[in-house]
């Protein structure tokens, strides 16, 4: 893992600790890992961009389930029947590729309550609700899981999908649990609906902005005094043209982790344009944040 502290150490351990071996992450507290640091390259030795976090030994939200994001699920230990939510910050493939793999291996996870599913959505345009029916509804590509949407679930549980407007830039947050809180706000990635989530455990907050330009400019309002900001780290300083309508670069990231007074900063999504370009953005970064960030790797974990 590639890293950069600039608070004292002991500042730090009190506040963050760093699971260091394995894929488990710990007994206590609230803990970020990465199921997934890469894009949809072929060639990174990653899995798609992917997050869990945990509360204690419970795996509460998962964020993406791009390809390679199930195979991760199971080595981190989580179980299904723990999850409060999955969220979806797009509906591309390698958003999304993996959650029907997950709905089929669910199948005996004694999972016993409705399993909520939130993602981004346009008026008369693409939305998760419909996306979600021509994966696994009746007429979907993998229509034998329908079961899975309606009370006649093979399951003990059933799946509740909702939409999120991922227009403007007004605040969503109509979800909590007795364990988890949820918001999200729309960010621009080029013409895609996309959303940034932020997730609330045990007075701790986690922001996941996915891809995003910034034009909107409602990822540091979203990310105030965030514990983490998870942004991707997918195109280089130098980058121009359509991409730059995709991804914010890194000298923007460290900007926006600096609007938002995040504690700390997780370079996630990690792809062929960036590896090996960590010392060059480490400058870029630095010169608009002064808190600790670090670059993902597969199942790492962060924890407070």
């Amino acid at each position: 893992m590639t890293k950069r502290i600039l608070i004292p150490m002991c500042v730090l351990a009190a506040t963050l600790s760093l699971a260091q071996e394995g894929a488990y992450c710990g007994d206590k507290g609230v803990w970020l890992q990465i199921l997934g640091s890469g894009g949809a390259d072929l060639t990174d030795q990653r899995s798609s961009a992917s997050y869990l976090v945990w509360q204690d030994e419970h795996a509460r939200v998962l964020i993406d389930t791009g390809s390679g994001s199930a195979l991760r699920f199971d080595e981190a230990g989580a179980d299904f029947a723990d999850l409060d939510a999955v969220v979806f910050t797009r509906l591309q493939a390698y958003n999304t590729v993996d959650f029907p793999s997950l709905i089929e291996g669910s199948l005996k996870s004694g999972r016993e309550r409705v399993l909520p599913v939130f993602g981004p959505a346009i008026p008369e345009g693409e939305s998760t609700t419909d996306f979600i029916s021509r994966l696994i509804g009746p007429d979907g590509a993998y229509g034998y899981l329908s079961r899975f949407l309606t009370v006649d679930s093979p399951a003990e549980y059933r799946i509740n999908v909702r939409d999120v407007m991922a227009i403007g830039t007004r605040r969503w947050a109509d979800f909590g649990t007795e364990n988890v809180k949820l918001s999200a706000i729309p960010v621009h990635h080029g013409g895609l609906p996309a959303l940034a989530w932020r997730v609330e455990i045990d007075g701790i907050s986690l922001v996941f902005a996915g891809g995003f330009s910034n034009q909107k400019g409602t990822v540091a309002s979203l990310a105030q005094n965030a514990h983490a900001l998870v942004v991707h780290h997918a195109i280089s300083e130098s980058a121009r043209g359509r991409i730059r309508d995709l991804y914010a670069r890194p000298s923007d990231l460290g900007r926006i982790a600096t609007a938002a007074n995040a504690r700390s900063l997780v370079l996630g999504h990690r792809t062929t344009r960036t590896l090996g370009m960590e010392t060059i953005h480490m400058a870029n970064i630095e010169e608009h944040y002064s808190g600790p960030y670090y670059f993902a790797d597969e199942l790492q974990c962060w924890g407070w």
